[in-house]
Order: structure tokens, then sequence, then C-alpha cells
């Protein structure tokens, strides 16, 4: 039996910058409250990936708080992370889940009700359901706005976060839509990341 997820209301992932300043950032983000970040790196080699999310596992549960590795389950499971997310290009959910046992959290993208159940029905953990918004991360993907994101809530029993071109002051349209969860890159990576990462907090509140 897996264990319950609780992932708060807001999930870090992080951008593409130097290891140096993403371990900035998780700190930033861990002592304003943050309680689930993800390692997204698309620019890095595997082994600094590795190294990078062997630090950064070590700097989560220090605070409490939740570390997956995005698409890579190898290195979640090596360097001691709490879950892996997995996109539609990746190894299925059903896979993931028979190579990392009970015990791994797994997320995965959805952005219908037909591929949130799919996802739930081989184990997944949670769900990252957008774009919400246009979003600079998302360019290909077309925007399926609050609503969208509702339908796939409403079609599982799993948390789904929101993801794509959210801002703290977007965070009211989704509550409105019944949404109360959030995933966040750029918003929460600019000048100030604890200042963002509170404002995120109070609003989701």
């Amino acid at each position: 039996m897996r264990r319950p997820v609780d992932l708060g209301r807001l999930y870090a992932i992080t951008p593409d910058r130097s290891p140096r300043e993403i371990e900035q950032l998780v700190d930033a983000w861990l002592a304003a409250g943050v309680r689930a970040i993800q390692l997204r790196h698309t620019g890095l080699g595997r082994a600094e990936r590795f190294e990078l999310a062997t630090r950064l596992v070590a700097r989560a549960h220090g605070a409490s708080a939740t570390l997956i590795v995005n698409d890579e389950l190898d290195i979640a499971l090596a360097a001691g992370a709490d879950g892996v997310h997995l996109g539609p290009d990746d190894l299925t959910v059903a896979a993931a889940r028979r190579a990392g046992g009970t015990e791994i959290l797994i997320g995965a993208s959805a952005a219908t009700p037909e591929a949130a159940r799919q996802a739930e029905s081989e184990g997944a953990d949670y769900l990252g359901s957008g774009p919400a918004f246009a979003s600079t991360n998302k360019t290909t993907k077309p925007v399926i706005g609050p609503a969208g994101i509702a339908a796939v809530a409403a079609a599982v029993s799993i948390p789904v976060f929101a993801i794509g071109g959210i801002t703290p002051e977007r965070v009211g349209q989704l509550r409105a839509s019944g949404i109360e969860r959030v995933a966040v890159i750029a918003a929460l990576a600019g000048g100030d990341p604890a200042g963002a990462a509170t404002a995120f907090l109070g609003a989701l509140s």
C-alpha cells in the first residue's frame, strides 16, 4: 500500500539555471515554506543532474520537504529522491511503478480527463495539468485554462496541480474553478524567490 501524498498546495519547479543558482532558489523556497520541489533541468548532463539531485534531496529532507526528479526514474532512485514526474514521452506510469515499487511517488502530466484516469489507474500519486494560461515554458501546448484543469481534477481522486503561466494574481481565477493546487516555474524564479513563494502561499491559503 502506498503512503498518503501531501505535497501541499504550492509545487515549485526549478528552471534551467546553474546548479549553484538552483540550490540558492531551493534554499529560498524552503525558507519561505515550500514543501514540494521538482528538479527539472534540460541543460545539464545526466551525471550533473544526479549530483544536483543528491544535494537537493539533502536540502529538502532537512526541511521536511519532498524532492521530485523530472523524467528520470533511475536518477530519482539513485539520489534518494521521493519521487519522479513523468511526461507523455517518458516511461509509462505503470512501468515506473513496477520498477520503483510502492514507496516512490509518481506524478504524471495530463491535459484531459481520459489521460488523467489512465494515469491514476496505472498508479500515479498526483497529476500536473495545463497549461492554465499562456506560458513561456509551455509554448507548444494549447492552453486548456482553469475549466480544462477543473475537468481533469473532477475525473480523478488524486491531487491535481495546475501548471502554466500561473502568478499569485491568477490564483484567484483557479480557485474560482475549484483548483486549489499550483505548480510554478517562472514566477518563483525571479529576483525575490522567497517573496514570490510567500505570495503564492498566501494566495493559496
